[in-house]
C-alpha cells in the first residue's frame, strides 16, 4: 500500500508544497502568493497547487511564515487566520499543524496556545531533518527573502532564539535573500569604475536584478514582480540597478553594471558568511554546512572560504528525484513536514 503525504510551507511572497510516496519525492512546486494583499491570494496559489498534485485521500502537513504579513492584526491572528483558509481548502483531507518543538498535531487540536510555537516556524521543520543526519552541522537555507542559520548537533537543533524576534538578535534569521530583498538593505556603498559609491535609499532595485546579472537566478526561482513593474531582462535589471547610483543605464555599458552587480554580490555573500562563522565557533571541530534554499549556491561557496565541507539538502534523500522544475532543496521546510508525517 502506497503512503502519500503532503507538505505545505505558506509563506508571505510563495507557496511551496511537496508530495512525498514511499518516502520518495515525487512533485516540488511553488507559486507566488503575496499574500499582504489579501487571502484570496492564498486560495488561488494553493488551489493552482492542487491542480498539480495527486488528489489522493492522504496527509497533508502544514508550516508558515505568512503570519507575519501586515494583513493581519498581528502573528497569532494570522497563524488563525491561515489554518482557517488552509483546513477550509484541504477541508476532504487529515491536516496537521507543525507547531516547532511539538511536531505536528491534528489541525482540530490546534488552538491559540500553540498559535506562538506555530509562528514562523518552518525553519525548525528543516533544520531538524538535516540535524539528524550528522553528529554536527550548520544548517543554512538562503531563500528569496531571508536567510536562516542554525547550528545542530547529535540530532538536535541548538536554536539560540525561536521566534523571529529571538532570531534576529542571535543571528540565526538574516532578512536577506536573493530575490525580494531591496539592494539599499544590503549595501551602502559599491565599487564602481574604481570609485566607491553611495548607494540611494530608493527601492529602485531588488538583489533580482544582481543575480541576474550574475546569471545565477533561474526563471523558475524569479516569481516576484520587478520594482519597476518593468520586464525581468539582463538590459532592464542593469537600468534598475543604474538607477540606484543616480547614473542611466546604457547598452555599451552592460559590463559596467555587471561588475557592479558582482560587487554588491560580494558584500551580500559577506554579510552571510560573517553570520555562518559566528555560530561555527560553537564546535571546535570542523564542520559539515547543509546548503537549502534557491540562493544555496553561496553556501557551497562560504563552506569553501570556511573550510568546511559543503552538502546539499537533496543529497539527504536516499532515492533521487529527476525532472523536478523545482528541487528538493529549494522548498526544504515543505519537503521536511512532509517527511514528518
Amino acid at each position: 500500500m502506497n503512503h502519500v503525504s503532503i507538505g505545505w510551507d505558506i509563506g508571505g511572497a510563495h507557496v511551496k508544497v511537496a508530495v512525498v510516496e514511499n518516502h520518495e519525492i515525487i512533485a516540488v512546486y511553488q507559486e507566488p502568493c503575496p499574500l499582504w494583499q489579501g487571502l484570496d491570494k492564498l486560495e488561488y496559489a494553493v488551489k493552482t497547487l492542487l491542480e498539480k498534485i495527486p488528489n489522493l485521500n492522504t496527509k497533508h502537513a502544514l508550516t508558515m511564515t505568512g503570519e507575519l504579513v501586515d494583513l493581519f492584526a498581528n502573528r497569532h491572528d494570522g497563524v488563525k487566520q491561515i489554518i482557517q483558509t488552509m483546513t477550509q481548502l484541504l477541508a476532504d483531507f487529515d491536516v496537521q499543524i507543525f507547531c516547532g518543538k511539538s511536531g505536528l498535531l491534528p489541525a482540530s487540536k490546534i488552538n491559540e496556545t500553540y498559535f506562538e510555537a506555530i509562528a514562523s516556524a518552518n525553519w525548525l521543520a528543516s533544520a531538524s531533518f538535516a540535524a539528524k543526519q550528522f553528529e554536527h552541522c550548520l544548517f543554512v537555507d538562503i531563500g528569496s527573502t531571508t536567510t536562516d542559520i542554525l547550528w545542530c548537533e547529535n540530532g538536535e537543533v541548538l536554536a539560540l532564539g525561536f521566534s523571529d524576534y529571538e532570531r534576529l538578535i542571535s543571528h540565526e534569521l538574516i532578512y536577506t535573500g536573493i530575490v525580494r530583498t531591496a539592494v539599499m538593505s544590503v549595501v551602502q556603498t559599491v565599487l564602481d569604475n574604481e570609485k566607491y559609491v553611495g548607494v540611494m535609499a530608493e527601492h529602485f532595485a531588488t538583489m533580482a536584478d544582481v543575480y541576474r546579472l550574475t546569471g545565477e537566478l533561474s526563471e523558475n526561482h524569479d516569481q516576484t514582480p520587478t520594482a519597476d513593474g518593468a520586464e525581468k531582462t539582463i538590459e532592464a535589471s542593469a537600468r534598475r540597478l543604474s538607477r540606484m547610483l543616480g547614473d542611466d543605464f546604457k547598452i555599451e555599458e552592460l559590463d559596467r553594471w555587471k561588475r557592479v552587480a558582482s560587487d554588491i554580490r560580494q558584500q551580500h555573500k559577506q554579510r552571510i558568511q560573517k553570520s555562518c562563522a559566528l555560530h561555527l565557533t560553537r564546535s571546535e571541530t570542523k564542520s559539515t554546512l547543509i546548503g537549502a534554499g534557491i540562493g544555496r549556491f553561496l553556501v557551497q561557496e562560504i563552506a569553501l572560504l570556511l573550510e568546511c565541507e559543503y552538502v546539499d539538502f537533496s543529497a539527504l534523500f536516499q532515492k533521487k528525484h529527476h525532472g523536478l522544475i523545482f528541487n528538493s532543496a529549494d522548498c526544504a521546510p515543505a519537503v521536511a513536514v512532509a517527511f514528518l508525517i
